[in-house]
């Protein structure tokens, strides 16, 4: 079965609290709050592109396949993928492989395959789904339908999802799992409807689950992972956005920049790690902030970042002192420590997944030696 139609770019790996996409693992919750960014006029720009495909879908409907607009439908999937590449979360997809697929989807040996295939019974047709008959009719129509119905869903997903995470984001608010679930409960209607009034059918996700042992990036063993399969982009963004705040993790909108960013953990962290924006000196928004003056610091002393570089001083100091480690290396070491707490106080990803593991002493004395 082909990698698209298999749902491949449509899942998501969850294990704790990290998610899997595309080969990359970063914290549950990080590819719903990177579309809240995505700007209107973004997406604006999307709807020519998206048109067009919906123009296709539409004869399909009706069991028609217009020939005439084959030119016009592989540009279109071609300023789609363009837009996916710029595009977090979906720059996480493998750009080459993905023209490699469009390109025989939207071809002229497909189309005609699809004349055929939409004249049968829909029982016909659910069959040829089971024994992979007329595959590359089923798997226009079905690409087609996810490409096509994109500008508008993201529209959808943002509409809705802003709205929550700015209730999320006010100020005093309790950001641990117990308050986002309160919050949860009022913003979302335990009846979900299709009003535009009443979101709450935002949290209804049309998607499979499984669990599976796999071998996540970066890891030796494999682990027991709970794999989801959805049928649209936007199905899988809101279940990662919403499956990150069962594990504590939520969207934040940094005062410096304006952009969303998410939070790992309880404590009131106010800037992302990002490029503040016209700072000519190339700083970040948690630098700049930092500068605001100490009520405004976001970080305390006592914060696992810092708690963990603390520990680690601690460690080298004691083994200089029982003669475990030479001056020269230990001085070393407490340089390499501090930068990559640095690293971590401005780059969250980093933070949540190997940066305890490489604060260890071990680590950087292997690091230090390395050099």
């Amino acid at each position: 079965m082909d990698q698209i139609i298999n749902h491949a770019v449509l899942s998501l790996d969850f294990w704790q609290d990290t998610v899997t996409y595309e080969g990359s693992t970063m914290p549950t919750g990080t590819i719903g709050c990177e579309v809240l960014n995505i700007p209107d006029s973004t997406i604006e720009k999307l709807d020519t592109p998206c048109n067009v495909l919906n123009r296709l879908l539409q004869g399909m409907n009706t069991g028609s396949v217009d020939m005439e607009l084959l030119p016009q439908v592989q540009q279109a999937a071609g300023e789609i993928i363009s837009f996916l590449q710029a595009t977090p979360p979906f720059s996480h997809l493998d750009r080459g492989y993905f023209e490699q697929k469009l390109a025989v989807i939207f071809s002229e040996e497909s189309m005609e395959d699809a004349k055929v295939y939409l004249q049968l019974t829909q029982p016909e047709q659910l069959v040829c789904a089971l024994t992979g008959q007329h595959g590359k009719a089923t798997l226009l129509v079905r690409v087609a339908q996810v490409l096509g119905h994109l500008s508008y869903s993201l529209r959808q997903y943002k509409e809705a999802l802003t709205k929550f995470a700015e209730r999320l984001n006010e100020p005093g608010y309790d950001r641990t799992p117990d308050g986002y679930a309160a919050m949860f409960g009022q913003f979302f209607r335990s009846e979900p409807t299709l009003s535009l009034e009443n979101p709450s059918w935002m949290t209804l996700t049309n998607a499979s689950v499984q669990y599976v042992s796999a071998t996540r990036p970066g890891k030796m063993e494999p682990q027991l992972v709970k794999r989801m399969h959805y049928v649209s982009f936007v199905g899988m963004f809101r279940s990662d956005l919403f499956e990150g705040l069962c594990v504590g993790h939520a969207p934040k909108k940094c005062p410096i920049c304006g952009r969303w960013f998410l939070t790992i953990d309880a404590r009131h962290t106010k800037y992302c790690g990002g490029l503040a924006p016209g700072d000519q000196r190339g700083r970040t928004c948690r630098q700049i902030g930092n500068l605001r003056g100490r009520e405004q610091r976001e970080l305390a002393d006592d914060h696992p970042i810092k708690a963990i570089y603390t520990r680690r001083m601690n460690t080298i100091l004691q083994s200089t002192r029982r003669g475990k480690l030479d001056e020269e290396t230990a001085a070393a070491m407490k340089k390499l420590a501090k930068d990559k707490m640095l690293r971590a106080l401005s780059d969250q990803r980093y933070a949540s997944t190997v940066y305890e593991r490489e604060m260890t002493q071990q680590a950087l004395l292997e690091a230090v030696q390395k050099k």
